[in-house]
Parts: C-alpha cells; sequence; structure tokens
C-alpha cells in the first residue's frame, strides 16, 4: 500500500497525548426512587376479584333446603324433568 501526502504531519497526529488530570472532587450520586403506575383497568379488576372473593362457592342455604327435602321423603323429581333438564343444557352447550 503506497501513502502519498504529507506523511509528516499524519504522523504528529498519532504521537500526541491528550493528558488526563486528576479527578479532585467526587460528586455523591443520589439514588431515584421507585414509582409503580397502577392503570384504572388493573384497579377495577382488584375491586372485582376482592367482591368475587367475598362471595361463598357454595350457596349453604340451597343446600341445607335440599337436605331437609330429601331426608324427608318428599324429593321427588320425574323422568320428564330429567328429559327436559338434559336437552335444555345440550342445546345451551351448542350455543
Amino acid at each position: 500500500m503506497k501513502i502519498s501526502g504529507d506523511v509528516y504531519n499524519v504522523s504528529k497526529v498519532y504521537n500526541t497525548q491528550n493528558h488526563v488530570g486528576s479527578v479532585n472532587q467526587v460528586n455523591s450520586v443520589k439514588a431515584k426512587k421507585d414509582v409503580i403506575s397502577i392503570s384504572d383497568n388493573a384497579k377495577d379488576h382488584q375491586v372485582v376479584f376482592r367482591a368475587l372473593k367475598d362471595i361463598p362457592d357454595v350457596r349453604q342455604k340451597k343446600i341445607d333446603e335440599f337436605k331437609e327435602v330429601y331426608s324427608s321423603g318428599t324429593y321427588n323429581v320425574s323422568g320428564q324433568e330429567i328429559v327436559e333438564k338434559l336437552g335444555k343444557a345440550m342445546i345451551d352447550e351448542k350455543a
């Protein structure tokens, strides 16, 4: 490779050094506080989940009513009622 031009001036650029002085003072670093931001949508979900948590999974009143009717021997279900309920469940499942 042939270098043409003023090689002497180009080589002077590489020989110059910038001297950096020592650091006399170090500023203290202040820590920033973390900030959490919760969207309105997430707040609404929290309210709904808390409300659902308070609702019992089992309707104890219905269970007690069924126990009383069953234990008294007055619980009678006709075959027609069973077929109607199964048919309705199948139709609802398809929809």
